[in-house]
C-alpha cells in the first residue's frame, strides 16, 4: 500500500510567494542564526559557505578574500568555476552559511555536523542518497528515510539477525534500529511503545511500517504467531480498494491515516493486532478534482460489471456514473482494476468476510454510485422534486432493499421540528444535492468503519495483551494553492504532532544535560502552543467556526469577518491576505498556509438528514442496517474510534448513557468537534507511549529510482520536522564528545606538559586555550557539550596544526632529498670528469695508433697499385701476341683443311663412276641368265605338271608344306614366348599373333582341300608360293611391330617408374599424413582424458558439495529433532509440576518411566503425553493459560510421529522373540509327565535340525551363486573379493559344524536320558526326579552314555569327512569354472586387441569404452551380490547365535526340571561339554541393578574440572565399551541395549543440564566420539581392523553387529558438536566486533570522528571492553581444553574452521552495517587483528585445517578498503582480488567507505559504476549479509585407539568399584 497523502507544493525562495519566502529564510536563520556573531573569523580565503540558489535550493561556493566586519559583498567563486559578489543583507548583515569540512559530510547522524543548517542536512542527506545508495539517516532521535523507489537487499532476515540486540547508535541507521530500539525499552521499562511514520504520499510510509512490523515478527521468537503480520499486511489489498485513490500526484495514495498496535504477552511475543483508522476523505466520494479519481473499488466494481454474480448490481462504465467521472482520469496506467478486484476479494475472504457479505458490501457500493446519478427538478426556487420512475434511484431503492416513494420523498423534503410542532418542508435543488452527496459521504463512511472493524476481529488476540507497540502510518504538512478546510485539519494534526515531537525532544534533552549536570537555563526551545490555541482554544478558530455552523443564516463570509475581528493584529500567527475578504494565513510551524474561507461551514456540518437515515434503516437488506447500529454504541476512549478524514465518523469520545433522541443528537455534532476529540485520543495514546519517529522523504516525483531533487526534498524537510530538530539541537550544545575520544581526536593540540593523568583536567585545560569563550562549551561529567561550530573550529586548528606539521616535515625531508640529490650528482659529476678524461686520453692514443697505420697502409697501397698497373700492361702485350699468332695458324690450317676434302671429294666421285659403270654391266648379265633361266623353267615346268599328276609326288610336296608350317608354327610360339614376357599391355600382341596364326591354319585347310585341285590346277603352287610371300611380309611387318611395342614397352616401363615414384612419394606423405592424423588422435586423447579427467575432479568437487549440503541437511534435521526434543521435554516438565501437584506428605512416582527410554523407545513418554490433556481437563482454567497447548499438540504429534517408524522396529523384535514366549508359556503350562517332555525336546531337536538344513541349503545357495558369476577378476582365486568371500564361507561351515556338534551332543544327552528313565506314568514328580538322579549316578549308566557319545563321535567325523570331501569337490569346480573364466577373459582379450587394430577412432570410441563401461557394470554387479551375500551370512550368524542361545536355555530348563533343589545355586546338567572359551581379557562386569548407579557415577555426575583432570582421555568411553564388551560375552542382548541406551540417555541429560558449559560440552564429545571409534575398532569388520595389534583383533565384539548403535552414537555426536559450536558462539559473540573491529590494536592509526546525538561504542578500550588479545586467549582457551579431552585432532581442525568462520563472518556482516568502521585505517587494523589470528593457527599447527580460508571474505574485505579506487586499472585490480566477496558486498564497501582524516578521498560514484559494470556477469549470491549462524556438517573420521584394554584401571575416585575387571 502506498504512503497517506502528503499533499505538498514546493515553497522555496525566489520562487514562491513571499510568505513562503520569508519562512525559508526564517528557516534557515533560526538554524545558524546564531553562529554569525561568532564565527566571522571562520569566513577567510578558501572557507566555503552556501548561497541561495533558485534551482538547486543550496549552492557550494569559497571565498576568495577574507572577511572583515563592516564588508557588504562577499567575493565567492561557485564550484563549476564562475566567480560571484554576494551581497549581504544591509540590515541584518548576516553571512551565508559555512560548509561543513567533507570528513563530516555523509554522516549517519545528522546532529554529528559541525554547522547545524538546512543546507548541510539537505547536503548530507543528498551524499547519503546519491553517492552511498544509504536511505536512512538519524538526525537525532528522527530516522529519516528517503524512497530509494527500487528493491533493496537491506531487509532479509540476515539483515534482522544482526541488528537484533544491538545498540541504536553501534549500528548504521535502518528501520530495525528503530524498532529494535522500540522493542527493546517495550521488554526493559515495561512501557508501550509508538513508532510513528509520516511523510508525503508515496514516500515509503506503509513499506516502513511493514518492515518494523516483520521485525517485530522475526524477533519476537515465535514463528507460528507470525501469520499476524501476515494478516496485518494481507488487508493491504481491502484497505487500499477502500482508502486509497488516484491523485495528482500518486496513483494509489492513501486518503486516510492508520494505527496499528502490535500486541505481545509476557514473553514479548506477538499474539495480535489491533488497527485504528484516521481521517477519511469523505469528500473524495462525491467530488474529485481534475486529473484524480475516486476510490479505487468503485472502478474494480465497474471493471468487474460483467462477472455474472455482479449482473444484478446493474453497474457500467465508469464514464457512466457522477461520483467516477468527475476528474477526467478513469484509468491509472499499468493497473488491472479487474485484477485488483480479484486481490481485493481474496484479501477479505482471507480476513474472515463470508461471499455473501461481500455481495452486500459491493451491493452498498453499487447503490452509492447510482445514488450519484440522481437528478431533481426544480418546481420553483425553495422546492424540488425527482423524475418519476427514476432509473437511478430505482436501482438504489432496490439495492438498498428501501420503498422507491419514502426515498424519494426524503430526498426533496427534510422535517423540522419546533416545540409545539413539527412539518414538512420542501427543499432546494442545491440543497438537495448536497443532501444526496451527504448521505452518499455517510454510507460510505460507516460502510469503511464497519470493514476496519472485521479486520480488527480478525487481528484480535485470543490471550491477554501485556504491552503494544503502535505504528502510526500518518500525512505531514500540506499547503497547496487552494487550501481548505481539509488542509486545515491535517495541519492542525501536525501541529499537535510536532508539538508532542518537540516536548519529546525537550524531555530527551533536558535529561541528558541534568544527567551531565549542564545549566538548563541556556538552552532555550521554541513552542507551537500558540499557533494550537490560535485553532482549538476558546474563541478559536474552530470554536467560531462550530458557532457559525449554530447560525440560522451563518456563512462563510460572515465566519471570515468573526475571525478577522478576533485575531487580526491580536495574535502574530493569525494574518490577513492583502487583496482578498474570504482568506485568512495561519503561520505554522513548517510555512505560512493561506486557507479560503469558502466551504468551510458546509463541509464542518456535514448535514445527513435523520429522516433518510432512518430509511435506510428499514431496509430488509440486513447489512445496510448494521453499519447504522454502530452509531447507538458508546465507545470507550481506549477502543477504536475510526474518524473521517473529513468529516470524522459519528462517534461519541465519553460513555454516556443511551436516551431517547441521542441519534439524532449525535448527527448534529459538527465535524470540528469530532476532529478534535479524535486527536486528542490519537495524542492520549501517543503521550502514553514511548515514541520513536520516522520522517519518509519523496525524493522526486517521477519515481525515478536514486534521484534527488532538492526543492521537493527541503520543502518536506521543513514540512516534516527534520529542521526542527536541527534547530532545537543547534540551539544548545549539539555536538557532545566524551574526554576520552576529544582526548585521542586533538592529541596533536596539546603539548608534553599539557598532558596530565587525568583525562578530564587535560581537556579543560586544552579547551580553555584553544577558545577563549567559555560560553561556547560546557564540561559535563562525561562528555564535553560544544556550541555549534565548535568543533569545525577545533577541526581547522587540528588540520592547520597537522598542514603546518605536513609542511615542517615535508621541508626536512625535501631537503634530506635535495642534498642527497646533490651528494650523488657531485659524485657522479667526478666519476663522470675521471671516465672522461681517461676517454679523451685512450682517444688520443688510439689517433697516433691510427696515423702511423695510415702511412704504413698507404705505403703498401702505393705499391699494389703500381705492381697492379704493370701487370696490367705485361697481360695486354701476351694477349695480343696469342691472339695473333694464333689467327696466323688458323689460316693455314683452313687452307690445308680444304685440300684434303677436295682430294677426297674427287676419290668418292670417281669411284661412284666406276660402280654406276659396273652396275649397269651387271644388270645386263642378269638379265641374259633370266632369259635363259625362264626358258629352262619353263621346260622343268611342264615336266612339273607331268608329274604333279602322281599322287606320290603330291604327298611327298605336302609334307615338305607340313614341315614349313611346323616351322612357322615353331617360330610364331617362340615369338609368343617373348611376347608374354612383356606387360599387360602386350597381351593385344599375341591376340594379333593368335588371329595370324589362324589365318594360316585356314590357308592350310584350303590348302588340303586344293590337294584335288593341284592335280588340276598347278597354277595352286604359284599361289601358295604368293602366300608365302605374303607371310613373309607380314612376318617382316610383324617384326617391325615387334620393335614398335618393345619401344612402347620401354616407354611404359619408363612411365610405370615415374609413377611409382610418384605413388612412392604419395606414400610417404600418406605416411606423413597417417603419423600426423595418428599424432592428433593421440592428442585429441589426452585432451579427452585430461578434459574427462577435469571433468571428474568437477564432478568429484560437485558431489562433494552435494554430500556436504546432504549431510549439512541431515545435521540440521538432527538439530531441529534434538530442538524439538527438548521443547518437547520442558513441556513435560512443565506438565508434570502444573498437574502432579501431591498431596500433602505423598507423591505418585510415574511407573512407566523406565532407563531403558533412548529415541527408539519412548513409550512411556508417549503415555504421558497422551494423558496430557485428560490432566488438562481437571486442573483450574488459570493455570491452563500458562500453557501453550497448540505448541505442545504440534509437538506431540510431530513426536509421536517420529516414534511411529521407531515403534514399528520394536514391533518387529516382538515377534521375533513370540517364538521363544510361545515355547516359555508351554514350558510352563505342560502336564508333569516325563514322555511330554521328551516329546517336546525332540521336537525342539527336529526344529534345530531343520534350521540347520535350511542354513546348509543357503550356504549351498551361496556357493552356487558364487560359481555363477561370470568376472574373473572378481571370482579369481588370489583376488580380494574370493579370498573374503572363501573366508566368509568357511567361518560360516566351521560355526555350520560346531552348531551341528552341539545338536548331536544334546541328541546323546536326550538318548541317554530317554534309555535310562523308566516310563512310570503312574508315580509323583519328586519321585521320578529322585530315580533320575540315583540312576545317573549309577556307572552302567554312565558308561553307556559314553558309549553312545563315542559313536554320536565316530558318525559326527564320518559326516565332517563327507563334507569335506563335497567341500573339495565344489572347491574344484569352482577352480574349473575359473580356469573357464580366465579362457573367456583370453579369449575377451585376443577380441579386444583384434579392436584395437582398427583406426585409432574406432578403437578409442567403440571397443574400449565399450568393455571398460561392461566390465565396469558387471563388477558393480557381482560387488553387489558380495554385498547382498555378506549381509546373508551375517544374518545366518546372527541366527545361529539366536537357536545357541535357546538351546542353552532348554538345557538350563531341562536341569531344572530334573532337580529343582539345586537349580538356584548350581544346575546340574547330565554331561556338560561347554565351547572351547577364549580369552576374556579386557572387560568390565557389572550386575545389572548397577547399571544406573554406573550411569550416575560415570556420567551424570563425573565433572570435567574436578576428577576427569587427571585421568586417561577418553577413559569414561574405554569403561563402557569394556561393560559392553563384557554384555556381548554373555550374549546378553537386552544388557547391551540397557547399557547402551542408558549411556545415551545419560549423556543427552548431563548435556541439557549443563549445556552451557564449554567444557563439559567438549568432554562428551571426545567421549562420544572416542566411545562410536571403539565400537567400529573392536566391530569385526575388516575396513576397521587395519590398524588392530592380533591382541586387539581378539577383543572384537562377538555377538552382536551394534551398527545401528553407532548411527545412534553418530547423531548423538552431531547434535553435541552443534551444541558445542552454539556454546562457543554465545562467548566469542560479545567479543568479536569490540576486539576485531573497535578496538585500536595499533595505537593512533584510527582517528575518531565526531559522534551525533546516538550513542557510538567507541574505539578506546576502556575497562572490560574486549580486545584481540581476549579473543585469543579465548581460542588458546578453547584449544587446551579440547586437547585436554583428548578430542580427536580432525574434530579439533573442524571446531576451529568453525570458530574462524564465526569470527569473519559476524566482523564483516558488522563492517558492512556500519560507515564508521569502513575507512582505510581500519583497513590496517582489520588486516593486523587477521594476521595475529594466522600466527595463532600457525602457533597451534592448524594452518591446514581450513580455518585461513574462512577469513578470506574478511581479508578481501580490509584490502578493499586500502587499495586505491581511483582509475580503470584500479577497477581491475579490484575485482581480481575481490573473488571472494559477492557484488553486494563489494559495492556495499565502497559506497560505506568514509575519510577519517582530510587526506582521505571519497570514492567517486562514477568508480562505483565501473565496478558494477565489470562485476555484472558474476554469478554470485544477491545477499549481503554471511550467514554467521551457518554450521559446516561435520564429520567423524576413523581414528583407532592404540591403548590396549587390558592394561586400563579404573581409578577409585570414580566410585566404580561395584565393577570388576575380568
Amino acid at each position: 500500500m502506498d504512503m497517506c497523502s502528503v499533499e505538498t507544493e514546493p515553497v522555496l525562495p525566489g520562487k514562491e510567494t513571499p510568505a513562503a519566502s520569508e519562512s525559508a529564510e526564517n528557516s534557515c536563520c533560526r538554524s545558524y542564526g546564531m553562529e554569525i556573531e561568532v564565527l566571522d573569523y571562520m569566513y577567510v580565503k578558501y572557507a566555503r559557505v552556501w548561497i541561495p540558489d533558485p534551482e538547486e535550493v543550496w549552492k557550494s561556493a569559497e571565498l576568495l578574500k577574507d572577511y572583515k566586519p563592516g564588508d557588504k559583498v562577499l567575493q565567492l567563486r561557485l564550484e563549476e568555476g564562475k566567480d560571484l559578489e554576494y551581497s549581504l543583507d544591509p540590515k541584518t548583515k548576516e553571512l551565508p552559511p559555512l560548509r561543513n569540512p567533507d570528513i563530516l559530510v555523509g554522516e549517519n547522524d545528522l546532529t554529528a555536523l559541525s554547522y547545524l543548517h538546512e543546507p548541510a542536512v539537505l547536503h548530507n542527506l543528498k551524499v547519503r542518497f546519491i553517492d552511498s545508495k544509504l536511505i536512512y539517516t538519524y538526525c537525532g532521535i528522527v530516522l529519516v528515510a528517503i524512497n530509494p523507489y527500487e528493491q533493496l537487499p537491506i531487509y532479509g532476515e540476515d539483515i534482522i539477525n544482526a541488528y537484533s540486540g544491538q545498540n541504536m547508535g553501534d549500528m548504521d541507521p535502518h528501520i530495525f534500529a528503530v524498532a529494535e530500539e522500540a522493542y527493546k525499552q517495550m521488554a526493559r521499562d515495561e512501557r508501550n511503545q509508538s513508532i510513528i511514520v509520516s511523510g508525503e504520499s508515496g514516500a515509503g510510509k506503509t513499506v516502513s511500517a511493514k518492515y518494523a512490523m516483520r521485525y517485530f515478527a522475526t524477533v519476537s521468537g515465535s514463528a507460528s504467531e507470525a501469520n499476524v503480520e501476515e494478516k496485518v499486511l494481507a488487508s493491504n489489498p481491502i484497505m487500499e480498494s477502500i482508502g486509497n485513490a488516484k491523485t495528482t500526484r500518486n496513483d494509489n495514495s492513501s486518503r486516510f491515516g492508520k494505527y496499528i498496535e502490535i500486541g505481545f504477552d509476557k514473553r514479548y511475543r506477538i499474539i495480535g493486532a489491533n488497527m485504528r483508522t484516521y481521517l477519511l476523505e469523505k469528500s473524495r466520494v462525491v467530488f474529485q478534482a481534475e486529473e484524480e479519481r475516486n476510490y479505487h473499488i468503485f472502478y474494480q466494481l465497474c471493471a468487474s460489471a460483467a462477472l455474472p454474480e455482479f449482473k444484478t448490481l446493474r453497474l457500467g462504465n465508469a464514464n457512466y456514473f457522477h461520483y467516477t467521472k468527475q476528474g477526467g482520469s478513469p484509468v491509472i496506467d499499468g493497473v488491472d482494476d479487474a485484477k485488483e478486484m480479484v486481490n481485493t476479494r481474496q484479501a477479505c475472504t482471507l480476513l474472515g468476510i463470508s461471499d455473501s457479505y461481500q455481495m452486500g458490501i459491493f451491493r452498498i457500493l453499487a447503490g452509492i454510485l447510482h445514488l450519484g446519478n440522481v437528478e431533481f427538478a426544480s418546481r420553483d426556487s425553495d422546492s424540488c422534486t425527482v423524475p418519476p420512475k427514476h432509473e437511478p434511484l430505482t436501482i438504489f431503492c432496490d439495492l438498498m432493499g428501501v420503498e422507491y416513494e419514502e426515498m424519494a420523498h426524503w430526498l426533496c423534503h427534510r422535517k423540522l421540528a419546533t416545540a409545539t410542532e413539527t412539518y414538512i418542508k420542501p427543499i432546494s435543488k442545491l440543497h438537495a444535492i448536497n443532501a444526496r452527496d451527504a448521505l452518499a459521504k455517510h454510507i460510505y463512511a460507516n460502510l469503511f468503519n464497519w470493514i476496519v472493524d472485521h479486520v480488527n476481529k480478525a487481528l484480535h488476540a485470543t490471550v491477554k495483551q501485556h504491552s503494544f507497540i503502535g505504528v502510526l502510518d500518518i500525512y505531514g504538512f500540506e499547503t497547496f494553492e487552494i487550501n481548505s478546510f481539509e488542509q486545515f485539519c491535517i495541519n492542525y494534526a501536525n501541529e499537535k504532532l510536532q508539538q508532542q515531537f518537540n516536548m519529546h525532544v525537550f524531555k530527551l534533552e533536558q535529561e541528558e544535560y541534568m544527567k551531565e549536570q549542564i545549566p538548563w537555563t541556556l538552552i532555550d526551545f521554541y513552542d507551537n502552543q500558540p499557533c494550537i490555541n490560535l485553532i482549538e482554544a476558546k474563541m478559536g478558530v474552530l470554536d467560531l467556526l462550530d458557532e457559525e455552523c449554530k447560525m440560522p443564516k451563518g456563512s462563510d463570509d460572515s465566519w471570515a469577518q468573526k475571525l478577522y475581528n478576533t485575531h487580526l493584529n491580536k495574535c502574530a500567527l493569525f494574518e490577513k491576505p492583502r487583496m482578498s475578504n474570504k482568506a485568512f494565513i495561519i503561520k505554522h510551524f513548517a510555512d505560512k498556509v493561506e486557507y479560503q474561507c469558502e466551504g468551510f461551514l458546509e463541509k464542518n456540518k456535514d448535514t445527513v438528514y435523520e429522516e433518510q437515515i432512518r430509511v435506510l434503516k428499514s431496509s430488509k437488506f440486513k447489512l445496510l442496517p448494521e453499519l447504522f447500529q454502530d452509531e447507538e454504541k458508546v465507545l470507550s476512549p481506549t477502543s477504536a474510534a475510526p474518524s473521517g478524514r473529513v468529516p470524522l465518523t459519528r462517534m461519541p469520545v465519553k460513555p454516556a448513557k443511551a436516551r431517547p433522541g441521542q441519534a439524532s443528537k449525535e448527527h448534529k455534532k459538527t465535524v470540528g468537534h469530532q476532529f478534535r476529540n479524535s486527536l486528542h485520543l490519537l495524542m492520549e495514546t501517543l503521550n502514553a507511549t514511548t515514541p520513536h519517529y520516522v520522517r519518509c522523504i519523496k525524493p522526486n516525483d517521477f519515481k525515478f529510482p536514486f534521484t534527488f531533487d532538492e526543492k521537493r526534498a527541503v520543502q518536506q524537510l521543513r514540512a516534516c520536522g527534520v529542521l526542527e530538530t536541527i534547530r532545537i539541537s543547534a540551539a544548545g550544545f549539539p555536538s557532545r564528545w566524551t574526554y576520552q575520544e576529544f582526548f585521542s581526536r586533538y592529541r596533536v593540540l596539546m603539548k608534553q606538559r599539557d598532558v596530565l593523568g587525568d583525562r578530564k583536567q587535560t581537556c579543560k585545560n586544552v579547551l580553555e586555550k584553544l577558545i577563549q569563550d567559555k560560553d561556547k562549551y560546557q564540561f559535563g561529567k562525561t562528555k564535553i557539550f560544544f556550541r555549534a561550530g565548535q568543533v569545525a573550529y577545533l577541526e581547522k586548528i587540528r588540520a592547520d596544526k597537522l598542514r603546518a606539521a605536513c609542511i615542517r616535515i615535508q621541508k626536512t625531508i625535501r631537503g634530506w632529498l635535495m642534498r642527497k640529490k646533490y651528494m650523488r650528482m657531485r659524485k657522479a659529476a667526478i666519476t663522470i670528469q675521471r671516465h672522461v678524461r681517461g676517454y679523451q686520453a685512450r682517444c688520443y692514443a688510439k689517433f697516433l695508433r691510427r696515423t702511423r697505420a695510415a702511412i704504413t697502409i698507404q705505403k703498401f697501397q702505393r705499391m699494389y697499385v703500381v705492381r697492379k698497373r704493370y701487370q696490367s700492361m705485361r697481360d695486354a702485350t701476351i694477349a695480343l701476341q696469342a691472339l695473333l699468332r694464333g689467327y696466323m695458324v688458323r689460316n693455314k690450317y683452313q687452307m690445308m683443311l680444304r685440300e684434303h676434302k677436295s682430294v677426297v671429294i674427287q676419290k668418292h666421285v670417281r669411284g661412284w663412276l666406276a660402280r654406276r659403270r659396273y652396275g649397269r654391266t651387271l644388270r645386263a648379265i642378269i638379265y641374259l641368265q633370266c632369259c635363259y633361266r625362264r626358258m629352262m623353267a619353263k621346260r622343268e615346268l611342264k615336266k612339273l605338271k607331268i608329274e604333279a599328276r602322281s599322287v606320290e609326288r603330291y604327298k611327298k610336296l605336302h609334307i615338305g608344306l607340313e614341315n614349313k608350317i611346323m616351322q612357322l608354327q615353331r617360330k610364331i610360339d617362340e615369338q609368343n614366348k617373348e611376347y608374354k614376357s612383356l606387360l599387360e599391355k602386350m597381351t593385344t600382341l599375341e591376340a594379333t599373333y593368335t588371329t595370324e596364326t589362324e589365318k594360316l591354319r585356314s590357308d592350310v585347310e584350303r590348302l588340303r582341300l586344293s590337294e584335288e585341285e593341284a592335280r588340276s590346277a598347278s597354277s595352286r603352287v604359284l599361289s601358295l608360293q604368293e602366300e608365302i610371300a605374303k607371310l613373309r611380309t607380314e612376318l617382316h611387318h610383324t617384326q617391325a611391330e615387334k620393335k614398335s611395342i618393345e619401344e612402347r614397352a620401354d616407354k611404359y616401363k619408363h612411365e610405370t617408374e615415374q609413377l611409382v615414384s610418384e605413388l612412392k612419394e604419395q606414400n610417404s606423405l600418406l605416411k606423413t599424413e597417417k603419423e600426423e592424423l595418428n599424432r592428433r588422435i593421440h592428442d585429441q586423447a589426452r585432451e579427452i582424458t585430461e578434459s574427462m579427467e577435469k571433468k571428474l575432479v568437477e564432478e568429484t568437487k560437485q558431489l562433494e558439495l552435494d554430500l556436504n549440503d546432504e549431510r549439512l541437511r541431515y545435521q540440521n534435521l538432527l538439530n531441529e529433532f534434538s530442538r524439538l526434543e527438548e521443547r518437547y521435554d520442558d513441556l513435560k516438565d512443565e506438565m508434570n509440576l502444573m498437574v502432579s501437584i501431591p498431596k500433602p506428605g505423598h507423591k505418585r512416582t510415574d511407573s512407566t518411566h523406565s532407563s531403558n527410554e533412548s529415541e527408539y523407545t519412548f513409550s512411556s513418554e508417549i503415555t504421558e503425553a497422551e494423558d496430557l490433556p485428560l490432566r488438562m481437563e481437571q486442573e483450574p482454567s488459570e493455570k491452563k493459560a500458562a500453557l501453550d497447548m497448540s505448541l505442545f499438540l504440534k509437538l506431540q504429534k510431530r513426536v509421536s510421529e517420529l516414534e511411529q517408524e521407531k515403534q514399528s522396529l520394536q514391533d518387529e523384535l516382538d515377534r521375533k522373540e513370540e517364538q521363544a514366549l510361545r515355547a516359555k508359556a508351554k514350558e510352563e503350562e505342560r502336564p508333569p509327565i516325563r514322555g511330554a517332555e521328551l516329546e517336546y525336546e525332540s521336537l525342539k531337536r527336529q526344529e534345530l535340525e531343520s534350521e540347520n538344513k535350511k542354513l546348509k541349503n543357503e550356504l549351498n545357495e551361496l556357493q552356487k551363486a558364487l560359481t555363477e558369476t561370470r568376472a574373473p577378476e572378481v571370482t579369481a582365486p588370489g583376488a580380494p573379493a574370493y579370498r573374503v568371500l572363501l573366508d566368509q564361507l568357511t567361518s560360516v561351515s566351521e560355526e555350520l559344524e560346531v552348531r551341528k556338534e552341539e545338536v548331536l551332543i544334546l541328541r546323546s544327552q536326550l538318548v541317554s536320558q530317554k534309555e535310562a528313565i523308566q516310563p512310570k506314568h503312574t508315580m509323583t514328580d519328586a519321585t521320578i526326579l529322585l530315580e533320575d538322579v540315583q540312576k545317573m549316578k549309577d556307572k552302567g549308566e554312565i558308561a553307556q552314555a559314553y558309549i553312545g557319545l563315542k559313536e554320536t563321535n565316530r558318525l559326527l567325523e564320518s559326516q565332517l569327512q563327507s563334507q569335506r570331501k563335497s567341500h573339495e569337490n565344489e572347491l574344484e569346480s569352482l577352480r574349473g569354472e575359473i580356469q573357464s573364466l580366465k579362457e573367456e577373459n583370453n579369449r575377451q582379450q585376443q577380441l579386444l586387441a583384434q579392436n584395437l587394430q582398427l583406426p585409432p577412432e574406432a578403437r578409442i570410441e567403440a571397443s574400449l569404452q565399450h568393455e571398460i563401461t561392461r566390465l565396469t557394470n558387471e563388477n558393480l554387479d557381482l560387488m553387489e551380490q558380495l554385498e547382498k551375500q555378506d549381509k546373508t551370512v551375517r544374518k545366518l550368524k546372527k541366527q545361529l547365535k539366536v537357536f545357541a542361545k535357546k538351546i542353552g536355555e532348554l538345557e538350563v530348563g531341562q536341569m531344572e526340571n530334573i532337580s529343582p533343589g539345586q537349580i538356584i545355586d548350581e544346575p546340574i546338567r547330565p554331561v556338560n561339554i561347554p565351547r572351547k572359551e577364549k580369552d576374556f581379557q579386557g572387560m568390565l562386569e557389572y550386575k545389572k541393578e548397577d547399571e544406573q548407579k554406573l550411569v550416575k557415577n560415570l556420567i551424570l555426575e563425573l565433572k570435567p574440572r574436578g576428577v576427569a583432570v587427571n585421568l586417561i582421555p577418553g577413559l569414561p568411553a574405554y569403561i563402557l565399551f569394556m561393560c559392553v564388551r563384557h554384555a556381548d560375552y554373555l550374549n546378553d542382548d537386552q544388557k547391551v541395549r540397557s547399557l547402551l541406551t542408558s549411556t545415551i540417555n545419560g549423556i543427552k541429560k548431563v548435556l541439557k543440564k549443563r549445556g552451557d558449559d564449554f567444557e563439559t560440552v567438549s568432554f562428551w564429545l571426545s567421549n562420544t566420539c572416542r566411545f562410536l571409534h571403539c565400537l567400529k575398532q573392536y566391530s569385526g569388520e575388516e575396513g576397521f581392523m587395519k590398524h588392530n595389534t592380533p591382541r586387539q583383533n581378539e577383543h572384537c565384539l562377538t555377538n552382536f553387529d551394534l551398527a545401528e548403535y553407532r548411527q545412534v552414537l553418530s547423531d548423538l555426536a552431531i547434535q553435541i558438536y552443534q551444541q558445542l559450536v552454539r556454546v562457543l558462539e554465545n562467548i566469542l559473540q560479545p567479543m568479536i566486533v569490540s576486539g576485531m573491529l573497535e578496538h585500536e590494536t595499533i595505537q593512533g592509526v584510527s582517528g575518531v570522528k565526531p559522534t551525533g546525538l546516538r550513542k557510538r561504542t567507541s574505539s578506546i578500550a576502556d575497562e572490560g571492553t574486549y580486545t584481540l588479545d581476549s579473543i585469543i586467549r579465548q581460542l588458546n582457551s578453547f584449544h587446551s581444553v579440547m586437547c585436554q579431552h583428548g578430542m580427536d585432532p580432525e574434530l579439533i581442525k573442524q571446531v576451529v574452521k568453525q570458530m574462524f568462520y564465526i569470527i569473519g563472518a559476524v566482523t564483516l556482516n558488522n563492517l558492512l552495517l556500519r560507515k564508521d568502521m569502513c575507512s582505510w585505517s581500519k583497513g590496517m587494523q582489520i588486516r593486523y587483528n587477521v594476521s595475529q589470528l594466522e600466527e595463532w593457527l600457525r602457533d597451534k599447527n592448524l594452518m591446514n585445517s581450513g580455518a585461513k580460508e574462512t577469513l578470506e571474505p574478511l581479508i578481501q574485505a580490509a584490502q578493499l578498503l586500502q587499495v586505491k579506487k581511483k582509475t580503470d586499472e584500479d577497477a581491475e585490480a579490484i575485482c581480481s582480488m575481490c573473488n571472494a566477496l559477492t557484488t553486494a558486498q563489494i559495492v556495499k564497501v565502497l559506497n560505506l567507505y568514509t575519510p577519517v582524516n582530510e587526506f582521505e578521498e571519497r570514492v567517486l560514484v562514477s568508480f562505483i559504476r565501473t565496478i558494477q559494470v565489470r562485476l555484472r556477469d558474476r554469478k554470485d549470491s544477491p545477499q549481503l549479509l554471511m550467514d554467521a549462524k551457518h554450521i559446516f556438517p561435520v564429520t567423524f573420521p576413523f581414528n583407532p585407539s592404540s591403548l590396549a584394554l587390558e592394561t586400563i584401571q579404573i581409578p577409585a575416585s570414580l566410585g566404580l568399584g561395584f565393577i570388576s575387571r575380568v
